[in-house]
């Protein structure tokens, strides 16, 4: 197992996931697989909620469900209910109920019977518009929650996911700090805000990722999560949000209103909006593979059972390491995932998904969304983490893995392959990597290099990691070094190189990063690491306060140099098409490996103006030592392109070939026409 402890659940959201350290036994423990599994599903679009000019139309799916009602509220906080609705059972496990008006401004829940006893109150699976902290559903008009010019909007068009540079971020991380300049801190409209400039004058906000050439943000849990109380903002309250409550509606903490229901849906439109006009894509991270709360879910108190696993003894099976998992080979979860991406690929125009702990679920599924996504939006791409947080009951064969990514071909895993080697294991935070001057990670790193791909000059029995090559194609890898779990790579480095000066410690983060934007795959990078942020040194900083996850944008101005390298560094990536090939055939025949004996240094040339581009041979040589090495450079006109810790895409000068020296820890990057 390669996933960080950090996000797979050391999370102890509320009382009801602090029931880790032993099997949690279900409530409704009468469990038997086969006849959940025969239960009949449904796919219709009219779950939940429909209003037309017939009236408004309740459905649930509840095939075990004695009876159902739906209660009706005059507003979030009534204490009662002004009407309350039997529904009737319907076809495929469906119960319905309708009224000839529409119930615009009304709240409600659904209470469903199952074996004998009423459950408690739920706002359903399929809630998009909910009251302050999720607890009751709400009946909106959901045209007046589009911004101007929304029907015209969309993302930025990609021919591939290798054409991406992803930037992950946290809403509040990433505007929250008093130097942002940027008023609407920690909300989704931070997103919306011009010309935002820090203390001391630098580009914040928007203007900031313009500035830096990203194509995407993935941003972090933005549907609506448990534990943050929405009532209560003024607290500034902190998580991450891998708490699920309800997946179709987004969170409230970060709109300026999470009393009013449409307000957080017309400012994340806003957000989406303003970076798509930026030329900016979103991806959403989703997080179906588990819920923040077991018996008490909307999915339990719904269809009880029916949407996790189980052990043999009734308990909750745990593969993500919270409580629970969910069971997506099941044909109604597996509907459900569908659908809600697509919903919010259709109403909120997202551009992308982060699966997180992708392999709880199943193969089929993933590819069925990536499937469907395709056919709303050719340019929307999927990813994820490719391995579990602990065993499941799904079969190894049938997990959407890493290891089976070669089974999913529109899907895309991270490599902690490449992330591993580069800096040292994620685990160990004084442990070392290639870039860190630690011997053995070569072959890794060139397993990397060529997007986890077969290469007759790859040798996978010497990778640290994988045995073999596990991706059919370099669109099926996302390469990086850090993320939001476990230490940033500014902590990493420190930790890991004790004495060393911040200067060491910069070239140390650039060739890293060197490594990851000019390998195969698709780069991904962790929101101000290019300004050299860090987290105080905390690995697991899901709950930590403000002071710990803020980034504090008076760093660009302290750092710009390595701003402008990772600047060049994606322009470069963007400019040249030959880092951003899609096929493992073109990667086998366009790079070549040259024979070197020293330790930390891989060198390796793209050949035959790979994949269209205008540079003939890119010569790519990675130095990890500390010492300057000495190769010998192939006579002819050759333009430098990153020598020293530095780097012009422009070129820095020109190279007859012969003896050259190459810097310790950096990259030295040349290319001939």
């Amino acid at each position: 197992m390669n996933k960080s402890i950090a996000s797979f659940c050391t999370y102890f959201f509320t009382a009801s996931t602090l029931m880790m350290s032993a099997p949690v036994l279900s409530a409704f423990n009468k469990v038997d697989d086969s006849l959940l599994a025969a239960l009949p599903s449904y796919n219709g679009t009219d779950l939940e909620l429909a209003v037309n000019d017939k009236g408004t139309f309740f459905t649930l799916w509840s095939p075990e469900a004695q009876a159902v009602k739906v209660n009706i509220y005059d507003s979030n906080n009534a204490p009662d209910a002004s009407r309350v609705l039997e529904m009737s059972r319907s076809e495929n496990g469906t119960w319905r109920v309708s009224v000839p008006e529409k119930l615009y401004g009304k709240f409600y829940t659904f209470q469903v019977k199952y074996d004998g006893k009423w459950l408690k109150e739920t706002p359903g699976v399929w809630a998009k518009a909910v009251g302050v902290n999720g607890h009751r559903a709400a009946i909106i008009d959901f045209s007046t929650t589009n911004p101007e010019g929304w029907s015209a909007d969309k993302g930025p068009e990609l021919k591939n996911i290798t054409d991406a540079v992803i930037y992950e971020m946290h809403h509040r991380d990433f505007s929250v700090h008093p130097s942002s300049g940027i008023v609407n801190k920690g909300k989704f409209l931070a997103l919306t805000e011009d010309e935002t400039r820090s203390t001391l004058g630098d580009p914040t906000g928007i203007d900031h990722l313009k500035e830096l050439g990203i194509t995407h943000v993935h941003i972090l849990p933005s549907y609506d999560y448990n534990s943050v109380d929405e009532s209560n903002l003024p607290s500034n309250q902190y998580n991450w949000g891998y708490d699920p409550i309800n997946y179709n509606a987004p969170e409230g903490s970060y709109s300026t209103n999470p009393m009013d229901p449409a307000t957080r849906i017309k400012e994340m439109k806003q957000m989406v909006k303003a970076l798509h006009d930026a030329g900016i894509g979103v991806v959403m991270d989703v997080v179906y593979n588990h819920t923040g709360a077991n018996d008490d879910s909307n999915f339990s108190l719904t269809a009880p059972n029916y949407y996790y696993r189980h052990r043999t003894d009734g308990s909750y099976s745990d593969a993500s390491g919270c409580g629970n998992e969910t069971a997506s080979d099941r044909q109604q979860m597996q509907n459900f995932i569908v659908n809600s991406v697509k919903y919010w690929a259709d109403e909120f125009h997202i551009d992308g998904f982060r699966f997180d702990l992708m392999a709880i679920h199943d193969t089929e599924t993933m590819n069925r969304v990536a499937r469907e996504l395709k056919e709303i939006n050719p340019s929307i791409f999927v990813y994820g983490e490719g391995w579990t947080a602990g065993d499941s009951p799904l079969p190894v064969e049938r997990r959407a893995l890493k290891e089976n990514v070669s089974a999913m071909p529109d899907v895309a895993v991270f490599s902690d392959d490449i992330r591993d080697a580069v800096k040292g294991h994620y685990s160990n935070a004084a442990d070392r990597g290639f870039a860190t001057g630690k011997p053995g990670n070569e072959e890794t790193i060139k397993i990397g290099i060529v997007a986890s791909t077969a290469h007759p000059q790859v040798d996978y029995t010497k990778g640290n990691n994988s045995k073999f090559a596990y991706a059919s194609a370099p669109t099926q890898i996302i390469n990086y070094v850090s993320c939001h779990d476990d230490l940033t790579l500014t902590d990493k480095l420190a930790k890991s190189m004790p004495g060393s000066s911040e200067e060491q410690r910069q070239r140390a983060a650039k060739l890293a990063q060197t490594i990851v934007f000019t390998s195969q795959g698709t780069p991904f990078m962790f929101a101000g690491e290019e300004i050299f942020r860090d987290k105080k040194g905390v690995h697991n900083s899901y709950k930590s306060p403000d002071s710990i996850n803020a980034i504090d944008w008076t760093l660009k101005h302290r750092n710009a140099e390595l701003f402008n390298y990772y600047q060049q560094l994606i322009k470069l990536r963007k400019s040249h098409p030959a880092f951003r090939m899609t096929t493992a055939e073109d990667i086998a025949r366009n790079i070549k490996f040259d024979k070197v004996s020293e330790p930390n240094l891989v060198s390796y040339s793209i050949l035959n103006n790979a994949n269209g581009d205008e540079w003939k041979e890119i010569k790519i040589i990675l130095n990890g030592s500390d010492e300057e090495r000495m190769v010998k450079l192939p006579k002819g006109e050759w333009v430098i392109i990153a020598s020293d810790g530095k780097i012009d895409v422009d070129g820095m000068g020109q190279s007859k070939g012969g003896n050259t020296k190459i810097a310790p820890v950096s990259a030295y990057i040349v290319a001939r026409k």
